[in-house]
């Protein structure tokens, strides 16, 4: 057992001002002898070599044995750590330089207070529910993966629809022809569930979220079920058109006539760092830049004297 701090440094290197920050991070945190660790591709890429204080990860687990995951880059950035970290558990904490960055904790001008925390250990995380998914195909499972935002079922062809039999709880709900059905999560609420109109759903809320895609029927609605519940999703074996598994946008399978997707809680959620303690409501506010002027709250009605104390 060994006391030496340890962080995991993920970043996009794609994004000029990832490398800015990725140095400010790399000097600061070995300067306060905490060891950072990088993939050896991203490592290249930033220009950073392997020194006292600076790991290359080799085969295995890149997040083992470290304390936190720091991204830097938007959410897809994030998403990939969810994949790197979700073996070992290992809390992530996202540094956007992305547009919106829902999943992100600290933005790019808050590089230096975001340090601060790491080396004072002024953090905390929460455990956010994620799903796996199953594909089946002539009833034997080819596939099993899983998703921190979604699992989203869309049509291969843009030409055509996709013909599918959604079930909730082993029974049959509805037939929809249409563009997809997205399977969320409350954490991807605010991800592609939003786009197609689903509703947002407040993290600490246990859920799982259904919405069809531009369906064309008469009952056609966004579904919150419980946590316990199982969704799946039947591509019409008798139907042309064929389908596509997209999980967080990030892993594809391709869907013929006759698959099945399985969509239930995930055996293991993933850990997101905080460092405020604002609520969700805040977050929606500063993400989506949601107009709340006029807005005086009932302590301030209160103290005027306005309305029912």
């Amino acid at each position: 057992m060994t006391d030496q701090r340890r962080v995991l440094l993920l970043a996009h290197p794609g994004r000029p001002e990832a490398h800015d920050v990725a140095a400010q991070l790399v000097d600061a945190l070995t300067g306060h002898e905490i060891r950072v660790r990088l993939l050896a591709d991203e490592a290249a890429a930033l220009g950073i070599e392997a020194g006292d204080a600076v790991e290359i990860a080799d085969a295995g687990d890149p997040s083992a044995d470290c304390e936190l995951v720091v991204v830097i880059g938007g959410d897809g950035t994030i998403l990939r750590a969810a994949e790197v970290a979700r073996e070992s558990g290992t809390p992530i904490l996202g540094v956007n330089l992305g547009h919106v960055g829902f999943l992100a904790e600290a933005e790019y001008d808050d590089v230096a207070s975001t340090i601060d925390a790491i080396v004072e250990r002024r953090y905390t995380w929460e455990e956010r529910l994620t799903i796996d998914v199953s594909v089946f195909r002539d009833g034997e499972l080819v596939t099993s993966t899983f998703a921190l935002n979604e699992a989203s079922v869309e049509k291969a062809a843009r030409e055509r629809m996709l013909e599918v039999v959604v079930e909730i709880d082993g029974r049959p709900l509805s037939r929809w022809g249409c563009d997809g059905v997205v399977c969320a999560t409350p954490t991807g609420s605010t991800a592609y569930n939003f786009s197609a109109g689903g509703p947002v759903v407040w993290p600490g809320v246990e859920a799982l979220l259904m919405v069809p895609i531009s369906a064309h029927a008469l009952f056609a609605r966004p579904l919150v079920v419980a946590p316990t519940s199982v969704l799946a999703v039947e591509v019409i074996a008798k139907a042309e058109a064929a389908g596509v598994l997209w999980c967080d946008g990030r892993r594809t399978v391709d869907l013929p006539p006759g698959a099945r997707i399985e969509v239930r809680r995930g055996a293991r959620p993933v850990r997101l760092v905080r460092l405020h303690e604002a609520p969700f409501t805040d977050r929606l506010v500063a993400k989506f830049g949601l107009p709340v002027e006029g807005w005086r709250g009932a302590s301030e009605r209160r103290r005027r004297g306005d309305g029912d104390a």
